[in-house]
């Protein structure tokens, strides 16, 4: 009988066991990830985990039954420390196991500050794992100083979440404006607009210079401006790396991450990826989505293909993001937009439509559900929509649909 291996316990490598089981794979399974915890859902982390909303037990994806009820073995608290594509084992510890096949859900790890600026003081926290969130807990109090690094969605759901505990917020971004590499001027105006009202003082095109420590506790911060700060905790969010060590080590084709084929293949024909870590072929090009939706969604593909399906991995991109009182959706990608068009709704309801040349290609929407939803299926679809049906808030989109 054969045995799958998953190296990763995160939201792709729950998905990729379960989907085995559901395909039918009645091999052994042994799922590998180096946190102790059962696999859990990371979005809530800095969020509804943080505020205090939700529990740790409703964190978790599946209960511990799911796994001991279909015979998949858990290893967790374990780290792989070697692949041997070709004896076909992994080394966890002491034990060396066999594997017919092996899947790769690492996942990515968030950049840190680097010592030399003070990035190894503590209160400096970044926001990727539940120990990561759990040091930065008794930090987040009312009436401390927070200095976030990084106007990205991470820095900004961290800023929200601050400010709604009642910590003074200040936060640095290096680029001319928040959300620069991955959103439109008017997205921008947008949260910046938010998070001013909420008392979050936003700096854009100034940095962290370095920061100021006494007794190994971070009490400071000087900007690349010259402006210092008094500081209790830092918070940075400068982006997330795929981890790909692993496959580095196994000799595996990296190309922003672990390299597959359409079908969730590495140039290792044994060895898949999915998640995080994982780039594939998309619209002729190669790309690596960041999303709890790829994660489920590819994993589940590459778990139909590790037993024989042979699909190509279509993505339908599409994300979110929780800021105070306002979610937004976002569907599609909107790299090589020319032109955005503005729908507004009542109050900080709004969408914004990108466009390249005549194709819909991405929509932002804030607290519009109708919106996105109209805009995700038009472009899962390869269709497009009338800017001037968009633009008017009276229009109804629906019958964009069926144009």
């Amino acid at each position: 009988m054969s045995h799958i291996v998953v190296i990763g316990a995160g939201q792709a490598g729950s998905s990729l066991v379960a989907g085995l089981r559901k395909g039918g794979f009645e091999g052994d399974i042994t799922l590998i990830g180096s946190e102790p915890h059962l696999p859990y859902q990371r979005p809530p982390l800095s969020k509804a985990y943080l505020l205090g909303e939700m529990e740790l037990e409703r964190l978790f994806l599946r209960p511990e039954s799911f796994y001991a009820e279909n015979n998949i073995t858990l290893r967790l608290g374990q780290r792989v420390t070697a692949i041997d594509p070709q004896a076909k084992t992994v080394t966890v510890g002491d034990d060396v196991i066999s594997y017919d096949e092996l899947a790769l859900t690492t996942g990515s790890e968030p950049r840190h500050l680097p010592a030399s600026i003070g990035g190894d003081l503590k209160g400096v926290h970044v926001v990727r794992d539940l120990y990561h969130v759990d040091e930065m807990e008794p930090y987040v109090t009312e009436g401390a100083r927070a200095l976030i690094v990084g106007g990205g969605y991470i820095g900004l759901e961290a800023a929200a979440v601050c400010a709604k505990r009642g910590v003074k917020v200040t936060l640095v971004e290096m680029a001319d404006r928040i959300l620069q590499r991955v959103a439109a001027p008017e997205t921008s105006d947008y949260f910046r607009a938010l998070h001013t009202q909420h008392g979050a003082d936003i700096r854009e095109g100034v940095g962290l210079d370095h920061l100021v420590g006494e007794d190994g506790k971070v009490v400071g911060a000087v900007l690349t401006d010259g402006t210092e700060l008094d500081v209790d905790l830092v918070v940075v969010g400068v982006g997330i790396t795929p981890s790909t060590q692993l496959a580095e080590m196994a000799g595996l084709e990296l190309d922003n991450g672990i390299k597959t084929d359409a079908h969730g293949r590495t140039s290792d024909p044994s060895i898949w990826a999915a998640g995080d870590c994982a780039s594939f072929p998309h619209a002729g090009t190669r790309i690596r989505l960041e999303s709890v939706p790829n994660a489920i969604d590819q994993a589940e593909l590459v778990a139909q293909n590790m037993l024989g399906a042979g699909k190509d991995y279509v993505a339908t991109p599409w994300f979110w993001s929780d800021q105070y009182d306002v979610k937004l959706q976002i569907a599609g990608l909107n790299t090589g937009y020319d032109r955005v068009v503005t729908r507004q709704g009542e109050g900080q309801t709004v969408s914004f439509w990108y466009y390249n040349g005549d194709q819909l290609i991405a929509v932002d929407a804030m607290n519009d559900p109708r919106a996105y939803m109209v805009g995700k299926r038009l472009i899962d679809a390869g269709k497009t929509a009338d800017p001037a049906v968009v633009a008017d808030p009276e229009a109804d989109l629906k019958p964009l649909l069926r144009a």
